[in-house]
């Protein structure tokens, strides 16, 4: 079975290694180790098909290291004890390097395993994630291991990696690949920074144009259809569904409507309504809160919608409510009370609860002044009327602050006519 192109044309340098070049440019970190001939225990983090796997076997090939590959996901401790075991043969003469992909699916007694093998040099560990390292990686293998970020490469770097591909192919099958004018150019800004999906879409691309003829001649057309949604980077468990989580609401939170539909779309692309109607729902009621709490039934309502139309459809009401979302006036207010107000009850400040405000009960004997002594507010002027709310140790506290928005501000007006003015 032939290999997909992507690793047949995979980078035997550094120099042929497109992008990341705050990792390898002439001076930069990695480049350096590597030329130092002093290889450490690293971790390489980033989204796929950016280049772990492929400078990490350049780093192989260059220090004369036996280079052993295990994927997470199906590895198991024999795997590594049996990686290990290759220090002991011919070929691992010079040491051995792991490689492991996808180390966030090892457990944690597999990765304590690992850890004993890196303590005593058994092996030199260059592991990879697309996770966020420092969630998923046993915090003992993090602390002796140095961690490199890799990040998804431009569009202009991906477009030399194309052409480069077609160049390929052509010497490879013996005749030309002619790609029509822009068909290098999208699949570039298509593949979602991603080299291997690149890779991928020229081979389809070139595949799909073949009739057999003395040359193949690649339509703009055929290589749009083969990248539909390609560039779409998205698990409903990784990073990068909480990144556009955050995004989305930090627009609407900003008040961007550009950002908030942009996300949204995202979101929806990805098939992920549940995650956006929470995230609308979560934002009206955190964000916009008492600025217009008339918001968040509107907003309930359209998410309902959108749930029961489903997708294509929900995008309708869903764009309304984003829109409407980041116009709305903002205001944090009432949550932030809560949360000081918890703060307090955390720190174990409070007390019982004031002899008025309790449920109706007989007071026992050492009670001097027996009574409830509740005031009902409905029966003053106004509906208020003075009385302690909070425990004893607590009195004089403020948690709620009035937000500088035209309802609340009208709250405060009102109020402080009654409580201060007592008319």
């Amino acid at each position: 079975m032939t290999a997909p192109l992507a690793d047949r044309i995979r980078p035997a340098t550094l120099d042929e290694v497109v992008g990341q070049q705050h990792l390898l440019a002439p001076g930069r970190a990695l480049r350096q180790i590597l030329q130092s001939g002093e290889i450490p225990n690293m971790v390489f983090y980033g989204p796929s098909g950016v280049g772990k796997t492929t400078v990490a076997s350049i780093i192989a090939r260059n220090t004369q290291r036996h280079l052993v590959k295990l994927n997470g996901t199906t590895a198991s401790t024999v795997d590594i004890k049996e990686a290990v075991a290759a220090t002991n043969t011919f070929e691992g003469i010079g040491g051995v390097l792991l490689y492991l992909d996808e180390i966030q699916y090892f457990n944690k007694k597999q990765q304590q395993t690992l850890l004993e093998f890196i303590e005593n040099g058994s092996v030199t560990l260059i592991a990879s994630t697309t996770e966020n390292p420092y969630f998923y990686v046993y915090n003992a293998i993090l602390s002796r291991s140095t961690v490199f970020e890799f990040k998804p490469v431009g569009r202009e770097d991906i477009e030399k990696a194309v052409n480069r591909a077609f160049q390929f192919l052509s010497q490879e099958q013996g005749r030309p690949i002619l790609p029509e004018e822009g068909v290098c150019r999208h699949i570039a800004a298509a593949c979602g920074g991603d080299v291997r999906k690149a890779m991928n879409a020229v081979e389809l691309s070139t595949l799909a144009c073949d009739v057999g003829g003395p040359a193949v001649e690649v339509t703009l057309e055929s290589a749009q259809e083969l990248t539909q949604k390609s560039v779409m980077r998205y698990d409903k468990n990784g990073d990068e569904h909480y990144d556009l989580m955050s995004a989305f609401q930090k627009s609407m939170r900003g008040s961007d409507p550009d950002g908030a539909v942009y996300y949204l779309g995202r979101l929806l692309e990805a098939g992920d309504l549940p995650s956006a109607c929470r995230r609308l729902l979560v934002c009206a009621c955190e964000d916009v809160g008492l600025a217009w709490p008339q918001i968040i039934p509107i907003v309930k309502a359209a998410v309902d919608s959108a749930m029961m139309m489903g997708l294509p459809e929900a995008r309708i009401p869903l764009a309304d409510a984003a829109v409407l979302v980041s116009l709305a006036p903002k205001s944090n207010s009432a949550y932030t009370a809560l949360d000081k107000a918890v703060a307090d009850i955390r720190a174990g400040k409070g007390g019982p609860v004031p002899r008025n405000l309790q449920n109706k009960h007989f007071d026992g004997a050492e009670v001097e002044r027996k009574g409830q002594f509740y005031q009902y507010p409905h029966d003053a002027p106004h509906h208020w009327l003075p009385q302690q709310y909070l425990p004893d140790s607590l009195l004089g506290a403020r948690y709620y602050e009035y937000g500088d928005n035209k309802t609340e501000q009208s709250f405060r007006a009102y109020w402080d006519k009654i409580k201060h003015n007592g008319s």
